[in-house]
């Protein structure tokens, strides 16, 4: 993509971009923001080292909506506290185990 093609895209002149990328201006959150929108990537291509942690968070998000994951915390805490206790270390071994 053109530095025009994406002042385009953001409603913004082509040489604001160019003091973007070369640092002559300061560039904003939310012009950032829109920058990203524009080139259809997530906000944390900007940022060193965020992809990761949004790789994590979707991990999360994924094992969340996992309903057999739901109903087994579900039954694990129907479990009395010193049985817990001892499943979680089971469960422990055994992952470790796997």
């Amino acid at each position: 993509m053109t530095q025009q093609q994406l002042a385009e895209k953001v409603g913004i002149k082509f040489q604001q971009i160019q003091k973007y990328e070369t640092g002559t201006n300061r560039i904003s959150a939310s012009r950032l923001w829109d920058i990203s929108e524009a080139m259809d990537v997530p906000v944390t291509f900007f940022f060193e080292g965020l992809g990761e942690i949004d790789d994590d968070k979707a991990q999360k998000k994924n094992i969340l909506e996992d309903k057999e994951a739901l109903d087994l915390v579900r039954c694990y805490y129907a479990i009395p506290e010193h049985q817990r206790k001892r499943l979680f270390d089971l469960a422990r071994v055994l992952s470790d185990a796997a």
